[in-house]
Protein backbone atom coordinates (compact mmCIF):
# COMPACT_ATOMS: atom_id res chain seq x y z
CA UNK A 1 0.00 0.00 0.00
CA UNK A 2 0.72 3.35 -0.95
CA UNK A 3 -0.29 6.28 1.07
CA UNK A 4 -0.05 9.72 -0.88
CA UNK A 5 -0.50 13.39 1.17
CA UNK A 6 0.38 16.73 -0.86
CA UNK A 7 -0.26 20.12 -1.01
CA UNK A 8 -1.73 20.16 -4.82
CA UNK A 9 -5.19 20.30 -4.18
CA UNK A 10 -7.39 17.91 -6.66
CA UNK A 11 -8.58 20.87 -9.20
CA UNK A 12 -5.31 20.35 -11.44
CA UNK A 13 -3.59 17.43 -12.90
CA UNK A 14 -0.75 17.03 -10.07
CA UNK A 15 -2.29 14.36 -8.40
CA UNK A 16 -3.62 11.67 -11.15
CA UNK A 17 0.27 12.51 -12.84
CA UNK A 18 1.53 11.07 -9.87
CA UNK A 19 -0.78 8.05 -9.79
CA UNK A 20 -0.74 7.35 -13.35
CA UNK A 21 3.33 7.32 -13.01
CA UNK A 22 3.41 5.03 -10.37
CA UNK A 23 0.94 2.46 -12.10
CA UNK A 24 2.94 2.63 -14.69
CA UNK A 25 5.74 1.05 -12.34
CA UNK A 26 3.27 -1.47 -10.23
CA UNK A 27 -0.21 -1.50 -12.16
CA UNK A 28 -0.99 -4.01 -8.30
CA UNK A 29 -0.12 -0.59 -6.37
CA UNK A 30 -2.84 -0.06 -3.85
CA UNK A 31 -2.54 3.74 -3.70
CA UNK A 32 -4.57 5.82 -0.71
CA UNK A 33 -4.90 9.05 -0.18
CA UNK A 34 -4.37 11.28 2.69
CA UNK A 35 -5.36 14.14 1.56
CA UNK A 36 -3.77 16.66 -1.06
CA UNK A 37 -5.40 19.50 0.63
CA UNK A 38 -2.38 20.88 2.81
CA UNK A 39 -2.34 24.51 2.39
CA UNK A 40 0.04 25.54 -0.41
CA UNK A 41 3.71 25.33 0.88
CA UNK A 42 2.89 24.70 4.51
CA UNK A 43 5.33 21.66 5.90
CA UNK A 44 4.29 22.34 9.33
CA UNK A 45 0.42 21.24 8.30
CA UNK A 46 1.53 18.60 5.99
CA UNK A 47 4.20 17.13 8.96
CA UNK A 48 1.63 17.61 11.32
CA UNK A 49 -1.32 15.84 9.33
CA UNK A 50 1.11 12.55 8.34
CA UNK A 51 2.23 12.34 11.82
CA UNK A 52 -1.51 11.82 13.17
CA UNK A 53 -2.37 9.26 11.14
CA UNK A 54 0.28 7.16 9.47
CA UNK A 55 0.87 4.70 12.33
CA UNK A 56 -2.81 4.02 11.37
CA UNK A 57 -1.83 1.95 8.51
CA UNK A 58 -0.70 -1.51 8.34
CA UNK A 59 3.06 -2.34 8.92
CA UNK A 60 5.24 -2.08 5.35
CA UNK A 61 2.70 0.58 4.28
CA UNK A 62 4.84 2.96 1.98
CA UNK A 63 3.87 6.79 2.58
CA UNK A 64 4.53 9.52 -0.05
CA UNK A 65 4.27 13.09 1.29
CA UNK A 66 5.38 15.61 -0.88
CA UNK A 67 4.77 19.19 0.55
CA UNK A 68 7.71 20.68 -1.64
CA UNK A 69 8.50 24.64 -1.76
CA UNK A 70 12.20 23.98 -2.65
CA UNK A 71 11.51 21.76 -5.61
CA UNK A 72 14.24 22.15 -8.29
CA UNK A 73 16.42 23.21 -5.40
CA UNK A 74 19.82 21.49 -3.66
CA UNK A 75 17.36 19.49 -0.81
CA UNK A 76 17.61 16.47 -0.56
CA UNK A 77 15.68 13.21 -1.77
CA UNK A 78 15.33 10.66 1.20
CA UNK A 79 13.85 7.34 2.33
CA UNK A 80 13.01 7.05 6.01
CA UNK A 81 12.83 3.62 7.43
CA UNK A 82 10.56 4.22 10.79
CA UNK A 83 8.41 1.63 13.44
CA UNK A 84 8.04 -1.03 10.24
CA UNK A 85 6.90 1.65 7.55
CA UNK A 86 8.60 3.35 4.80
CA UNK A 87 8.38 7.36 3.87
CA UNK A 88 9.28 8.77 0.81
CA UNK A 89 9.74 12.90 0.36
CA UNK A 90 12.04 15.70 0.72
CA UNK A 91 14.17 16.49 3.22
CA UNK A 92 12.76 19.48 4.42
CA UNK A 93 11.34 18.86 7.50
CA UNK A 94 8.11 16.86 6.62
CA UNK A 95 8.82 13.67 8.55
CA UNK A 96 9.74 15.38 12.16
CA UNK A 97 6.53 14.23 13.54
CA UNK A 98 7.51 10.55 12.50
CA UNK A 99 11.17 10.98 13.71
CA UNK A 100 9.84 12.38 17.26
CA UNK A 101 7.26 9.11 17.33
CA UNK A 102 10.63 6.62 16.46
CA UNK A 103 13.86 8.03 17.44
CA UNK A 104 15.37 4.97 15.84
CA UNK A 105 14.47 6.27 12.37
CA UNK A 106 17.04 5.78 9.39
CA UNK A 107 17.37 8.09 6.89
CA UNK A 108 18.69 7.67 3.13
CA UNK A 109 19.78 10.05 0.68
CA UNK A 110 18.83 9.10 -2.62
CA UNK A 111 21.49 9.09 -4.88
CA UNK A 112 20.29 6.31 -7.31
CA UNK A 113 19.02 8.57 -10.15
CA UNK A 114 18.54 5.02 -12.34
CA UNK A 115 15.10 4.73 -10.15
CA UNK A 116 13.75 8.60 -11.15
CA UNK A 117 11.51 8.95 -14.50
CA UNK A 118 13.27 10.62 -17.10
CA UNK A 119 13.60 13.72 -18.12
CA UNK A 120 13.08 15.28 -14.40
CA UNK A 121 11.10 18.05 -14.47
CA UNK A 122 13.04 20.95 -12.57
CA UNK A 123 8.68 22.06 -10.62
CA UNK A 124 7.43 18.52 -10.91
CA UNK A 125 9.26 16.26 -8.74
CA UNK A 126 6.41 14.38 -7.22
CA UNK A 127 5.56 12.97 -10.36
CA UNK A 128 9.50 12.53 -11.60
CA UNK A 129 11.06 11.66 -8.38
CA UNK A 130 9.22 10.53 -5.93
CA UNK A 131 6.14 8.85 -7.10
CA UNK A 132 8.38 6.56 -8.87
CA UNK A 133 10.43 5.71 -5.71
CA UNK A 134 7.74 4.56 -3.79
CA UNK A 135 6.29 2.81 -7.08
CA UNK A 136 9.79 0.95 -6.90
CA UNK A 137 9.60 0.34 -2.94
CA UNK A 138 6.44 -1.04 -3.84
CA UNK A 139 8.17 -3.81 -5.75
CA UNK A 140 10.31 -4.26 -3.27
CA UNK A 141 13.78 -2.20 -3.80
CA UNK A 142 15.15 -1.87 -0.26
CA UNK A 143 16.31 2.06 0.73
CA UNK A 144 20.22 0.82 1.23
CA UNK A 145 20.08 0.34 -2.78
CA UNK A 146 19.00 4.28 -3.08
CA UNK A 147 21.45 5.86 -1.34
CA UNK A 148 23.96 6.59 1.86
CA UNK A 149 22.28 6.72 5.31
CA UNK A 150 22.47 10.25 6.66
CA UNK A 151 22.22 11.18 10.21
CA UNK A 152 22.25 15.37 9.47
CA UNK A 153 18.33 15.57 7.76
CA UNK A 154 16.06 18.28 8.73
CA UNK A 155 13.38 18.39 11.06
CA UNK A 156 11.38 20.69 13.23
CA UNK A 157 12.34 21.86 16.45
CA UNK A 158 8.88 20.42 17.58
CA UNK A 159 7.05 23.09 20.08
CA UNK A 160 7.68 21.20 23.91
CA UNK A 161 5.12 22.40 26.77
CA UNK A 162 7.64 23.43 29.83
CA UNK A 163 6.40 23.94 33.16
CA UNK A 164 8.07 26.61 35.88
CA UNK A 165 7.82 24.87 38.90
CA UNK A 166 5.56 26.94 40.20
CA UNK A 167 2.44 24.93 38.98
CA UNK A 168 2.20 26.65 35.15
CA UNK A 169 2.79 24.53 32.06
CA UNK A 170 3.38 27.09 28.91
CA UNK A 171 2.44 25.09 25.61
CA UNK A 172 1.55 26.19 22.29
CA UNK A 173 -1.26 25.89 19.23
CA UNK A 174 0.63 23.11 16.68
CA UNK A 175 -2.32 22.55 14.46
CA UNK A 176 -5.67 24.07 13.48
CA UNK A 177 -7.93 21.79 12.25
CA UNK A 178 -10.69 21.90 9.48
CA UNK A 179 -13.68 22.30 12.14
CA UNK A 180 -11.80 25.21 13.84
CA UNK A 181 -10.10 22.92 16.59
CA UNK A 182 -7.15 24.37 18.34
CA UNK A 183 -4.40 21.52 18.52
CA UNK A 184 -2.46 22.31 21.62
CA UNK A 185 1.21 20.80 22.53
CA UNK A 186 -0.16 19.73 25.43
CA UNK A 187 -0.43 15.98 26.14
CA UNK A 188 -1.61 13.80 29.45
CA UNK A 189 1.56 14.10 30.42
CA UNK A 190 1.16 17.78 31.23
CA UNK A 191 -2.45 17.30 32.32
CA UNK A 192 -3.58 13.78 33.03
CA UNK A 193 -7.09 12.97 32.89
CA UNK A 194 -6.94 12.71 37.08
CA UNK A 195 -6.25 16.12 37.67
CA UNK A 196 -9.27 17.33 36.27
CA UNK A 197 -10.39 17.69 39.74
CA UNK A 198 -7.23 20.41 40.22
CA UNK A 199 -9.14 22.99 38.73
CA UNK A 200 -6.77 23.41 35.30
CA UNK A 201 -7.16 26.47 33.65
CA UNK A 202 -6.28 26.89 29.47
CA UNK A 203 -5.01 30.65 29.17
CA UNK A 204 -5.07 31.66 25.28
CA UNK A 205 -4.90 34.85 24.39
CA UNK A 206 -7.28 36.43 26.67
CA UNK A 207 -9.78 34.03 27.15
CA UNK A 208 -9.57 31.18 29.74
CA UNK A 209 -11.00 28.02 29.24
CA UNK A 210 -12.45 26.52 32.43
CA UNK A 211 -14.72 23.64 30.87
CA UNK A 212 -12.76 20.20 30.17
CA UNK A 213 -14.37 16.89 29.07
CA UNK A 214 -13.73 14.12 27.12
CA UNK A 215 -16.54 14.40 24.09
CA UNK A 216 -18.63 17.02 22.14
CA UNK A 217 -21.42 16.54 23.95
CA UNK A 218 -20.13 17.87 27.33
CA UNK A 219 -19.91 21.40 25.96
CA UNK A 220 -22.24 24.13 27.11
CA UNK A 221 -23.77 26.27 24.33
CA UNK A 222 -21.12 27.99 22.89
CA UNK A 223 -18.49 27.76 25.97
CA UNK A 224 -14.93 27.21 24.94
CA UNK A 225 -13.98 23.64 26.12
CA UNK A 226 -11.16 21.61 26.25
CA UNK A 227 -10.68 17.51 25.46
CA UNK A 228 -8.19 15.14 24.63
CA UNK A 229 -8.04 14.67 20.98
CA UNK A 230 -7.58 11.93 18.68
CA UNK A 231 -3.94 12.59 17.99
CA UNK A 232 -3.93 12.72 22.13
CA UNK A 233 -3.56 16.56 22.41
CA UNK A 234 -5.51 18.80 24.28
CA UNK A 235 -7.72 20.61 21.49
CA UNK A 236 -9.80 23.70 22.22
CA UNK A 237 -13.04 23.88 20.87
CA UNK A 238 -16.60 25.02 20.62
CA UNK A 239 -19.31 22.74 19.86
CA UNK A 240 -20.64 23.22 16.50
CA UNK A 241 -18.53 26.51 15.34
CA UNK A 242 -14.67 27.42 15.16
CA UNK A 243 -12.60 27.87 18.63
CA UNK A 244 -10.12 29.32 16.54
CA UNK A 245 -12.06 32.35 15.17
CA UNK A 246 -12.85 32.61 18.53
CA UNK A 247 -9.64 32.93 19.57
CA UNK A 248 -7.90 34.79 16.55
CA UNK A 249 -6.23 31.46 16.93
CA UNK A 250 -2.74 30.64 14.81
CA UNK A 251 0.02 28.16 15.12
CA UNK A 252 2.61 29.28 17.50
CA UNK A 253 -0.04 30.85 19.70
CA UNK A 254 0.88 30.98 23.50
CA UNK A 255 -1.05 28.54 25.47
CA UNK A 256 -1.01 28.68 29.56
CA UNK A 257 -2.11 25.64 31.72
CA UNK A 258 -2.14 26.30 35.38
CA UNK A 259 -4.02 24.68 38.50
CA UNK A 260 -6.40 25.88 40.75
CA UNK A 261 -6.70 29.35 40.11
CA UNK A 262 -10.30 29.79 40.72
CA UNK A 263 -10.25 27.58 44.07
CA UNK A 264 -7.18 30.54 45.39
CA UNK A 265 -9.82 33.03 44.08
CA UNK A 266 -12.73 32.09 45.81
CA UNK A 267 -10.76 32.18 49.72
Amino acid sequence: MITFLTDFGTADYFVPAVKGVILSINPHAVITDITHEVPAHDIEYGAFTLGACWHNFPPGTIHLAVVDPGVGSERRVIIVEAGRHLFVGPDNGIFSYVYAREPEARVHQVTQTSLWRHPVSTTFHGRDVFGPLAAHLSLGARPEMTGPEISDYQRFDLPAPKADGKGTVTASIIHLDHFGNCVTSLTTDELPLTRLRAEPELTIGDQVITRFGTHYSQAVGDELFAYVGSAGYWEVAVRQASAAQRLGAHRGMKVKLSFGQRSQASR
